[in-house]
């Protein structure tokens, strides 16, 4: 039983001939699968320390790049009608050539010798104004004679004035003398009478002092009354001297008024003939206006008036145009947490609507049918819907240019490229939602010391 014996043939028991066994064994096939797995997982172990290039995603469009290139609808700036069309959708026109034609229907402009007749009214009203420059002139010189005039009026009312005050004066002194006369008259008499009471002297003598006496005293009146008429023309050449200047400064005052009444009505006409000469310039600009042109060269996109003879009024979109020659530009939309990773110069990886790709966000080398793109700008402000950024990016000069028949509107998707980092870091990143590393640039990386700093000049 232990084997021990020679005699006694003892069989093998083979393992594998229990039920058992097998069910617990490992066949040939699950070997194979482990190694599989092993294999796997060294792979794995390994990739997790391959480089990975961080990125984010951000949908967008194309559009163009300088503002003046993009896509834009021509307005009408003055109510009127569809007269006619001179192109059609998807034509080409340069700059200037004319789109439509409409008509007036403004009663106020429907006057076909408007023009016309507002250069007449113009040309009255400057002629009007001219006409009161000419009176202004003439009553210049009006107030320029009157001042003449006074001033030789003025000198010889002086002249008259000084002649009545010598003339006084003569007159003080004849009634002066003719007063002295009277005086010693007066005592002769008085003497004759006393003499003649006396008997000293006769009848005769002085009834000869006594008509001597009353000729004095005729003569004292009439020097008196000359003098008083001689101050009465003192007083009358005062008043003419004042009566001259009243009169002038009333004429003066007359003519200035009408001077300046002359002056405020050109004043106003000058107003008028601007305020019809600006209505005439535009009038003449509004004739201009009946006639669409393009405001630069492009194809005609889509038409939003159609009719002939329909109505459009001032502001109204009419046709829109695409400018011929313009430079593609992406505009995408990033979250905020990402605006502080994306800057001017930042690599992009593109994937365009209608344009096949096959896609290795980590590693953009191998990826096929993406296109290049950096970042050009980056909004200072969030967009009021979503809270996004944008972002424009233009062509990489460095890289595969972007299929020709790209156009402004197509979608596009971009993979933003961050730091490179190892596989393992990005998925423990992405499991602890931090954010992508930022860009070391090379100064970065360098030691203040190893950096030289050049005074400013």
């Amino acid at each position: 039983m232990l084997g021990i014996s020679e005699n006694i043939e003892i069989k093998k028991l083979q393992i594998e001939s229990f039920k058992s066994s097998r069910l617990i064994g490992i066949s040939q096939q699950a070997k194979s699968i482990i190694k599989i797995l092993l294999g796997l997982l060294l792979v794995f172990i390994i990739s997790l320390f391959l480089p990975w290039t961080q990125n984010t995603r951000a949908r967008g469009k194309l559009n163009a790049l300088q503002p003046t290139h993009r896509p834009q609808t021509i307005h009408s700036i003055i109510d009127g009608r569809i007269e006619s069309w001179n192109v059609q959708e998807g034509d080409y026109v340069e700059k200037g050539d004319t789109i439509m034609k409409i008509s007036e229907i403004h009663n106020k402009f429907l006057d076909p010798e408007l023009l016309v007749r507002t250069q007449n009214q113009i040309n009255a009203k400057a002629q009007a104004g001219e006409a009161y420059d000419k009176k202004v002139d003439a009553l210049d010189l009006q107030i320029e004679a009157l001042k003449a005039n006074n001033k030789l009026r003025i000198e010889q009312a002086r002249n008259r004035l000084r002649q009545a005050e010598l003339l006084v004066e003569s007159d003080s002194i004849s009634y002066e003398a003719a007063k002295v006369n009277f005086d010693i008259a007066d005592a002769r008499l008085k003497r004759m009478q006393e003499l003649y009471k006396q008997g000293l002297k006769s009848l005769t003598d002085l009834e000869s002092r006594k008509q001597e006496f009353q000729k004095n005293q005729v003569k004292l009146i009439a020097a008196e009354n000359k003098l008083l008429s001689s101050r009465n023309e003192l007083l009358s050449a005062q008043i003419e001297l004042n009566a001259i200047h009243f009169d002038f400064q009333n004429k003066l005052a007359k003519a200035e008024s009408e001077k300046f009444t002359a002056m405020s009505s050109g004043f106003t006409t000058n107003a008028e003939v601007n305020k019809l000469q600006n209505e005439y310039n535009n009038f003449k600009v509004r004739a201009g206006m009946y006639y669409v042109v393009a405001p630069q060269a492009g194809y005609i996109t889509r038409a939003v008036k159609v009719g002939v003879g329909e109505l459009i009024k001032s502001g109204t979109s009419i046709i829109s145009i695409l400018p011929g020659d313009y430079e593609l530009a992406a505009e995408v939309y990033i979250k905020p947490i990402d605006l502080p990773l994306v800057h001017e110069g930042n690599k992009v990886r593109f994937i365009f609507d209608g344009w096949p790709a096959i896609i290795f966000s980590g590693w953009p080398n191998l990826s096929n049918g993406t296109f290049g793109g950096v970042v050009r700008a980056v909004d200072k402000f969030s967009d009021k819907k979503n809270n996004h950024y944008r972002v424009l990016i233009v062509p990489d000069s460095s890289d595969t240019p972007w299929p020709e028949p790209l156009r402004i509107g197509t979608g596009a998707e971009a993979i933003m490229l961050f730091n490179d980092v190892p596989v393992w870091y990005e998925i423990w990143r992405q499991l602890n939602g931090f954010p992508p590393d930022f860009y070391e640039d090379a100064l970065d990386k360098e030691k203040p010391s190893d950096i030289l700093y050049e005074p400013y000049k």
